[in-house]
């Protein structure tokens, strides 16, 4: 089996330029990732979007929602922005017959003290060990995307 990693975007694949200049959307940091820790199982990633998750749309939500019904994968990761994980998660709720576990990061991949191989770790096993559903996946916990908010001013995910 095949798990199928889609990549939206958002802060996990940021790069800057330097201290002072906008980011730009990198490639998948999750490729990178995966090649470094040398995981024992077969994957695909599917870049998709890659823009911010605050400009997100309905439509870029309704693309995500028709690509994983699509893909003959039935345990999905999507790596994705923070600020609006939750509202994908929602409309994600709408496919049946998978395991979907959206996770990104707080920091870019490519930065020291990044949360993201943390994260995908996390995710990693999540996906595996999970029944059917559509999780989030943040800080060290799977959370239930009706049951679940960003904390800004902690940096992290918190039940509702």
């Amino acid at each position: 089996m095949t798990m199928h990693f889609l990549a939206i975007g958002g802060t996990i694949d940021k790069v800057y330029f330097d201290a002072l200049s906008d980011y730009k959307i990198g490639p998948p940091a999750v490729t990178e990732i995966l090649q470094r820790v040398k995981v024992n199982f077969d994957y695909e990633v599917t870049q998709l979007i890659s823009k911010d998750s605050l400009e997100m749309t309905d439509s870029d939500r309704e693309e995500i929602v028709n690509t994983v019904k699509l893909h003959p994968a039935n345990q999905v990761i999507i790596t994705h922005g923070t600020d609006t994980m939750v509202d994908t998660g929602q409309a994600l709720k709408q496919v049946s017959g998978k395991t979907i576990v959206i996770m990104g990061a707080m920091q870019p991949a490519i930065m020291k003290a990044t949360d993201a191989d943390f994260n995908l770790g996390v995710a990693v096993a999540a996906v595996q060990a999970l029944p059917e559903g559509v999780y989030l996946c943040m800080n060290g916990r799977i959370y239930d995307v009706d049951k679940v908010s960003k904390n800004r001013a902690q940096a992290q995910f918190q039940d509702l």
